[in-house]
Protein backbone atom coordinates (compact mmCIF):
# COMPACT_ATOMS: atom_id res chain seq x y z
CA UNK A 1 0.00 0.00 0.00
CA UNK A 2 1.49 3.27 -0.70
CA UNK A 3 0.93 7.12 1.20
CA UNK A 4 -0.89 9.36 -0.88
CA UNK A 5 -3.80 8.69 0.97
CA UNK A 6 -2.13 7.06 4.58
CA UNK A 7 -4.70 7.08 7.51
CA UNK A 8 -7.42 8.49 5.29
CA UNK A 9 -11.03 6.48 4.91
CA UNK A 10 -13.02 7.07 1.45
CA UNK A 11 -16.33 6.33 1.01
CA UNK A 12 -16.85 5.37 -2.92
CA UNK A 13 -20.33 4.78 -4.47
CA UNK A 14 -21.32 2.47 -7.86
CA UNK A 15 -17.53 0.96 -6.72
CA UNK A 16 -18.59 -2.59 -7.56
CA UNK A 17 -17.32 -2.03 -11.27
CA UNK A 18 -15.97 0.27 -13.92
CA UNK A 19 -14.29 3.50 -13.10
CA UNK A 20 -15.91 3.09 -8.96
CA UNK A 21 -13.76 0.18 -8.32
CA UNK A 22 -10.80 1.22 -10.16
CA UNK A 23 -10.77 4.53 -7.49
CA UNK A 24 -11.83 2.23 -4.71
CA UNK A 25 -8.99 -0.09 -5.81
CA UNK A 26 -6.95 2.65 -6.31
CA UNK A 27 -7.74 4.61 -3.14
CA UNK A 28 -6.66 1.57 -1.02
CA UNK A 29 -3.21 1.61 -2.74
CA UNK A 30 -2.95 4.65 -2.00
CA UNK A 31 -3.32 3.95 1.76
CA UNK A 32 -6.59 4.67 2.34
CA UNK A 33 -9.13 2.54 3.83
CA UNK A 34 -12.34 2.66 1.77
CA UNK A 35 -16.21 2.03 2.11
CA UNK A 36 -17.36 0.09 -1.06
CA UNK A 37 -20.47 1.20 -1.85
CA UNK A 38 -22.59 -0.61 -4.98
CA UNK A 39 -26.50 -1.66 -5.21
CA UNK A 40 -25.62 -4.31 -7.81
CA UNK A 41 -27.61 -3.22 -10.83
CA UNK A 42 -27.17 -3.27 -14.45
CA UNK A 43 -26.98 -0.36 -16.55
CA UNK A 44 -30.39 0.55 -16.51
CA UNK A 45 -30.46 0.11 -12.52
CA UNK A 46 -32.07 -3.29 -12.67
CA UNK A 47 -31.79 -6.39 -10.52
CA UNK A 48 -29.80 -5.09 -7.36
CA UNK A 49 -27.75 -7.43 -5.25
CA UNK A 50 -24.43 -6.97 -3.02
CA UNK A 51 -22.39 -8.94 -5.25
CA UNK A 52 -19.86 -6.42 -6.91
CA UNK A 53 -19.36 -4.49 -3.29
CA UNK A 54 -18.49 -7.51 -1.88
CA UNK A 55 -15.76 -8.60 -4.20
CA UNK A 56 -13.93 -5.35 -4.78
CA UNK A 57 -13.59 -5.79 -1.05
CA UNK A 58 -12.18 -8.86 -1.17
CA UNK A 59 -10.25 -7.72 -3.73
CA UNK A 60 -8.70 -5.19 -1.70
CA UNK A 61 -8.29 -6.88 1.24
CA UNK A 62 -6.31 -9.84 -0.82
CA UNK A 63 -4.07 -6.49 -1.81
CA UNK A 64 -3.16 -5.92 2.14
CA UNK A 65 -5.77 -3.22 2.30
CA UNK A 66 -9.04 -2.28 4.30
CA UNK A 67 -12.51 -2.20 2.92
CA UNK A 68 -16.34 -2.67 3.70
CA UNK A 69 -19.13 -3.39 1.53
CA UNK A 70 -22.52 -1.68 1.46
CA UNK A 71 -25.19 -2.41 -0.79
CA UNK A 72 -27.19 0.24 -0.01
CA UNK A 73 -29.40 2.42 -2.70
CA UNK A 74 -27.86 5.68 -2.58
CA UNK A 75 -30.77 7.53 -4.38
CA UNK A 76 -32.66 7.42 -1.01
CA UNK A 77 -31.89 9.45 2.45
CA UNK A 78 -31.41 6.47 4.16
CA UNK A 79 -28.84 4.76 1.89
CA UNK A 80 -26.43 7.55 1.62
CA UNK A 81 -26.46 8.32 5.28
CA UNK A 82 -25.80 4.64 5.31
CA UNK A 83 -22.29 5.08 3.77
CA UNK A 84 -21.18 7.67 6.05
CA UNK A 85 -22.55 5.58 8.88
CA UNK A 86 -20.76 2.70 7.85
CA UNK A 87 -17.20 4.75 7.68
CA UNK A 88 -17.83 6.57 11.03
CA UNK A 89 -18.48 3.03 12.40
CA UNK A 90 -16.00 0.98 11.11
CA UNK A 91 -13.25 3.62 11.24
CA UNK A 92 -14.03 6.21 13.25
CA UNK A 93 -13.32 9.00 10.51
CA UNK A 94 -14.57 9.83 7.07
CA UNK A 95 -12.12 12.09 4.82
CA UNK A 96 -13.30 11.84 1.03
CA UNK A 97 -16.72 10.96 -0.55
CA UNK A 98 -16.64 10.03 -4.66
CA UNK A 99 -20.26 9.42 -5.90
CA UNK A 100 -19.49 7.65 -9.11
CA UNK A 101 -22.87 5.38 -8.90
CA UNK A 102 -25.50 5.96 -12.10
CA UNK A 103 -27.29 4.35 -14.25
CA UNK A 104 -28.70 5.04 -18.23
CA UNK A 105 -32.13 4.90 -20.02
CA UNK A 106 -31.75 6.32 -23.01
CA UNK A 107 -34.28 8.13 -24.95
CA UNK A 108 -35.67 10.84 -27.19
CA UNK A 109 -37.09 13.55 -24.81
CA UNK A 110 -40.31 13.60 -26.87
CA UNK A 111 -40.66 9.79 -26.07
CA UNK A 112 -38.81 9.52 -22.28
CA UNK A 113 -41.26 8.53 -19.67
CA UNK A 114 -41.73 9.34 -15.68
CA UNK A 115 -40.48 6.11 -15.43
CA UNK A 116 -37.26 6.79 -17.53
CA UNK A 117 -36.21 10.21 -15.92
CA UNK A 118 -37.27 9.62 -12.41
CA UNK A 119 -34.57 6.82 -11.46
CA UNK A 120 -31.85 8.27 -13.55
CA UNK A 121 -32.44 11.62 -11.55
CA UNK A 122 -32.30 9.56 -8.68
CA UNK A 123 -29.45 7.92 -9.38
CA UNK A 124 -27.12 10.28 -10.13
CA UNK A 125 -27.83 13.62 -9.13
CA UNK A 126 -29.95 12.63 -5.68
CA UNK A 127 -27.46 10.35 -5.51
CA UNK A 128 -24.70 12.43 -5.04
CA UNK A 129 -26.78 14.57 -2.58
CA UNK A 130 -27.40 12.22 -0.29
CA UNK A 131 -24.49 11.19 0.34
CA UNK A 132 -22.56 14.64 0.27
CA UNK A 133 -25.70 16.00 2.80
CA UNK A 134 -24.56 12.78 5.25
CA UNK A 135 -20.56 13.44 4.33
CA UNK A 136 -20.37 17.28 4.76
CA UNK A 137 -22.13 17.61 7.93
CA UNK A 138 -19.38 14.77 9.51
CA UNK A 139 -16.78 17.35 7.48
CA UNK A 140 -17.93 20.37 8.67
CA UNK A 141 -17.16 19.15 12.30
CA UNK A 142 -13.64 17.85 11.56
CA UNK A 143 -13.01 21.33 9.46
CA UNK A 144 -11.42 18.72 6.69
CA UNK A 145 -12.35 16.46 3.96
CA UNK A 146 -13.58 16.22 0.07
CA UNK A 147 -16.43 15.75 -1.95
CA UNK A 148 -16.20 14.21 -5.44
CA UNK A 149 -18.99 14.44 -7.88
CA UNK A 150 -19.10 12.45 -11.31
CA UNK A 151 -20.44 14.70 -14.22
CA UNK A 152 -19.85 14.02 -17.99
CA UNK A 153 -19.31 16.02 -20.93
CA UNK A 154 -22.93 15.62 -21.80
CA UNK A 155 -23.81 17.75 -19.28
CA UNK A 156 -23.52 20.21 -22.55
CA UNK A 157 -26.71 18.33 -23.94
CA UNK A 158 -27.59 15.22 -25.42
CA UNK A 159 -29.57 14.00 -28.19
CA UNK A 160 -31.23 10.99 -26.59
CA UNK A 161 -30.07 11.21 -22.55
CA UNK A 162 -31.80 14.55 -21.53
CA UNK A 163 -32.55 12.26 -18.38
CA UNK A 164 -28.80 11.42 -17.81
CA UNK A 165 -27.43 15.19 -18.90
CA UNK A 166 -29.61 17.00 -16.71
CA UNK A 167 -28.37 15.24 -14.14
CA UNK A 168 -24.62 15.73 -14.66
CA UNK A 169 -25.91 19.32 -15.12
CA UNK A 170 -27.17 19.27 -11.75
CA UNK A 171 -24.05 17.54 -10.28
CA UNK A 172 -21.75 20.54 -11.08
CA UNK A 173 -24.04 23.24 -9.44
CA UNK A 174 -24.31 21.03 -6.48
CA UNK A 175 -20.50 20.52 -6.53
CA UNK A 176 -19.79 24.42 -6.72
CA UNK A 177 -22.39 25.07 -3.89
CA UNK A 178 -21.02 22.64 -1.90
CA UNK A 179 -17.25 24.24 -2.41
CA UNK A 180 -18.84 28.19 -1.91
CA UNK A 181 -21.15 26.69 0.79
CA UNK A 182 -18.28 24.46 3.05
CA UNK A 183 -14.72 26.54 2.09
CA UNK A 184 -14.59 27.83 5.58
CA UNK A 185 -14.56 24.30 7.38
CA UNK A 186 -11.86 23.49 5.33
CA UNK A 187 -13.82 21.15 2.69
CA UNK A 188 -13.10 21.06 -0.84
CA UNK A 189 -15.52 19.70 -3.57
CA UNK A 190 -14.87 19.01 -7.48
CA UNK A 191 -16.25 17.48 -9.97
CA UNK A 192 -14.52 14.65 -12.72
CA UNK A 193 -15.83 14.79 -15.97
CA UNK A 194 -14.25 11.12 -17.32
CA UNK A 195 -13.73 9.55 -20.79
CA UNK A 196 -12.72 5.96 -20.38
CA UNK A 197 -14.07 2.43 -21.13
CA UNK A 198 -16.22 0.89 -19.15
CA UNK A 199 -19.75 -0.43 -19.55
CA UNK A 200 -21.86 2.92 -20.19
CA UNK A 201 -19.45 4.16 -22.77
CA UNK A 202 -19.45 0.70 -24.58
CA UNK A 203 -23.10 1.68 -25.91
CA UNK A 204 -21.96 5.35 -27.03
CA UNK A 205 -22.87 5.11 -30.99
CA UNK A 206 -19.31 7.07 -32.37
CA UNK A 207 -16.21 6.09 -32.08
CA UNK A 208 -14.23 8.36 -29.30
CA UNK A 209 -10.85 9.84 -30.84
CA UNK A 210 -10.01 11.01 -26.91
CA UNK A 211 -10.95 7.91 -24.40
CA UNK A 212 -8.76 6.36 -22.17
CA UNK A 213 -9.13 3.15 -19.06
CA UNK A 214 -11.07 3.88 -15.14
CA UNK A 215 -7.69 3.61 -14.02
CA UNK A 216 -6.49 6.88 -15.44
CA UNK A 217 -9.63 8.69 -13.84
CA UNK A 218 -8.80 7.06 -10.82
CA UNK A 219 -5.44 8.29 -10.53
CA UNK A 220 -6.64 12.18 -10.72
CA UNK A 221 -9.31 11.57 -8.01
CA UNK A 222 -6.84 9.87 -5.52
CA UNK A 223 -4.61 13.46 -6.17
CA UNK A 224 -7.80 15.32 -5.74
CA UNK A 225 -8.47 13.36 -2.16
CA UNK A 226 -5.83 14.33 -1.03
CA UNK A 227 -4.05 16.83 1.17
CA UNK A 228 -1.93 17.88 -1.84
CA UNK A 229 -5.09 18.94 -3.70
CA UNK A 230 -6.22 20.63 -0.50
CA UNK A 231 -3.36 22.55 -0.11
CA UNK A 232 -3.65 23.75 -3.96
CA UNK A 233 -6.22 24.96 -3.08
CA UNK A 234 -8.38 22.93 -5.77
CA UNK A 235 -12.12 23.49 -5.10
CA UNK A 236 -15.16 23.87 -7.30
CA UNK A 237 -13.56 22.88 -9.95
CA UNK A 238 -14.59 20.01 -13.07
CA UNK A 239 -12.00 18.19 -14.49
CA UNK A 240 -12.15 15.94 -17.45
CA UNK A 241 -9.59 13.05 -17.98
CA UNK A 242 -9.24 11.19 -21.12
CA UNK A 243 -6.53 8.79 -21.38
CA UNK A 244 -3.24 11.31 -21.43
CA UNK A 245 -5.07 14.37 -21.57
CA UNK A 246 -6.45 16.12 -18.86
CA UNK A 247 -8.36 19.31 -19.08
CA UNK A 248 -10.32 21.86 -17.29
CA UNK A 249 -13.93 23.62 -17.64
CA UNK A 250 -14.75 26.91 -17.22
CA UNK A 251 -16.75 28.30 -14.81
CA UNK A 252 -20.17 29.83 -15.82
CA UNK A 253 -19.55 33.54 -16.56
CA UNK A 254 -21.62 36.36 -18.82
CA UNK A 255 -20.54 37.17 -22.36
CA UNK A 256 -21.65 40.43 -23.48
CA UNK A 257 -24.26 42.51 -22.07
CA UNK A 258 -26.42 45.36 -23.41
CA UNK A 259 -28.56 48.21 -21.34
CA UNK A 260 -31.81 49.40 -22.56
CA UNK A 261 -32.66 53.31 -21.92
CA UNK A 262 -35.65 52.40 -20.33
CA UNK A 263 -37.95 49.28 -20.75
CA UNK A 264 -37.52 46.58 -22.87
CA UNK A 265 -40.29 45.60 -25.26
CA UNK A 266 -40.40 42.40 -27.32
CA UNK A 267 -39.59 44.90 -30.58
CA UNK A 268 -36.39 46.61 -29.30
CA UNK A 269 -35.05 43.10 -28.33
CA UNK A 270 -35.85 41.65 -31.42
CA UNK A 271 -33.92 44.67 -33.39
CA UNK A 272 -31.14 44.81 -30.73
CA UNK A 273 -30.30 41.35 -29.10
CA UNK A 274 -29.22 39.54 -32.51
CA UNK A 275 -26.21 42.41 -33.55
CA UNK A 276 -25.50 43.41 -30.14
CA UNK A 277 -25.81 40.57 -27.20
CA UNK A 278 -25.74 37.80 -29.47
CA UNK A 279 -25.62 34.11 -29.52
CA UNK A 280 -22.58 31.98 -27.76
CA UNK A 281 -22.90 29.05 -30.69
CA UNK A 282 -23.23 25.41 -29.49
CA UNK A 283 -20.60 23.18 -31.39
CA UNK A 284 -22.64 20.20 -30.16
CA UNK A 285 -24.88 21.12 -32.25
CA UNK A 286 -22.65 21.38 -35.44
CA UNK A 287 -21.22 17.44 -34.41
CA UNK A 288 -24.76 16.26 -34.23
CA UNK A 289 -24.92 17.48 -38.00
CA UNK A 290 -21.98 15.55 -38.82
CA UNK A 291 -23.14 12.57 -36.97
CA UNK A 292 -26.27 12.76 -38.90
CA UNK A 293 -24.68 13.21 -42.54
CA UNK A 294 -22.49 10.21 -41.66
CA UNK A 295 -25.27 8.08 -39.99
CA UNK A 296 -27.07 8.66 -43.71
CA UNK A 297 -23.68 7.64 -45.53
CA UNK A 298 -24.22 4.71 -43.54
CA UNK A 299 -20.43 5.43 -41.90
CA UNK A 300 -19.76 5.20 -37.40
CA UNK A 301 -19.62 8.98 -36.88
CA UNK A 302 -16.08 10.35 -34.71
CA UNK A 303 -16.16 12.78 -32.30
Amino acid sequence: MGNFLAGGVVAVTGAGRGIGRAVALASAAAGARVVVNDHGVTVDGASPGGEPAAAVVKEIEALGGEAVAVSDDISTMAGGQRVVDTALESYGRLDGVVCVAGILRERMLFNMTEEEWDPVVATHLKGTFTVFRAASAVMRNQRSGTLIGFTSGNHQGSVSQANYSAAKGGIISLVRSAALGLHKYGVTANAVAPVARTRMSANVPMELAEIGEPEDVAALVVYLLSRRAREAGVTGQVYTIAGPKIAVWAQPRELRAAYAEGSWTPERIADFLPGTVGVDPMPLLERVAGMERAAKEGARPNT
